[in-house]
């Protein structure tokens, strides 16, 4: 008798449903580990849900109510920050499921190796950035948070180009741009532990966004659009963000997000 193999879908709604923080970092790697082994079959049985399950903390904030962190150099300004981007991996761990359980059926199962990997890496990412918290006497959930990042996924569920096009190749470059500068203070901070998480996460992320170049010109050449030109259109219609400068052109290009498709528009 042969027994089918759960689908990648329905994992994938599951870490997705999934609210409290640890169990969703077990959830994402468990899902992970289970693809690699041939364990899940790709198969797309399973409608994602419209928005991912969230714990009771942290509070969530329209953008412009959210507090002012405090001197970058302070510990209160470090804890605030780094508070705020375990938020955005939190959000990256759902952002990533929710890419491979509502848009995996159009491509090849490659799109699922490399996105559900990506998931993978969100979730450690959070765990690295919540221990450290922790480690200051904080956690996660003890400040307030904004939802700008999932907001730009519930924008982009009709479209699989322009949920590449926004969320990979817009919000997260933006981190390739600003991170090696919060590096560098927080290592002029004497926060050294801090620092080194956060290079571990930009060198991710450049592989990261690479995935999301990638697979964009795989879906414009799969509808006949010019991935430079339908970029640019889609920033300038759906993106509510700003294309800022200055940009790490270094990272950019590794990720093959070459300055024909920014460089103006900021």
């Amino acid at each position: 008798m042969t027994i089918a193999l759960p689908s990648v879908a329905t994992v994938a709604r599951a870490v997705l449903e999934t609210a409290e923080p640890a169990a969703k970092i077990k959830a994402a790697r468990r899902a992970a580990r289970a693809w690699r082994q041939g364990d899940l079959a790709h198969r797309f049985d399973t409608e994602m849900p419209a928005a991912p399950a969230r714990p009771d903390r942290p509070e969530l904030l329209l953008p412009g109510r959210m507090p002012r962190r405090g001197k970058a150099g302070s510990e209160r300004g470090r804890i605030a920050l780094l508070h705020a981007l375990a938020h955005i991996e939190f959000t990256a761990i759902d952002l990533a499921f929710d890419l491979v359980g509502r848009f995996g059926a159009q491509f090849s199962r490659s799109f699922v190796d490399d996105w559900i990997s990506v998931g993978a890496d969100e979730a450690i990412h959070f765990a690295l950035l919540d221990r450290r918290l922790r480690a200051l006497g904080s956690g996660y959930g003890a400040l307030p948070a904004h939802a700008g990042l999932w907001e730009a996924a519930d924008a982009t569920t009709d479209d699989v180009v322009a949920r590449l096009a926004v969320v990979p190749m817009a919000l997260e470059a933006r981190g390739l741009d600003v991170t090696p500068v919060t590096v560098e203070r927080f290592v002029a901070a004497g926060d050294v532990a801090s620092a080194r998480i956060l290079q571990r996460i930009y060198h991710d992320e450049i592989r990261h966004v690479g995935y999301g170049t990638k697979w964009f010109g795989i879906a414009c050449e799969t509808n006949g659009f010019v991935p430079v030109t339908h970029w640019r259109a889609i920033i300038l219609a759906r993106f509510r963000g700003i294309v800022k400068a200055p940009f790490n052109g270094s990272a950019r290009d590794s990720a093959g997000l070459t300055r024909e498709f920014y460089a103006d528009l900021a």
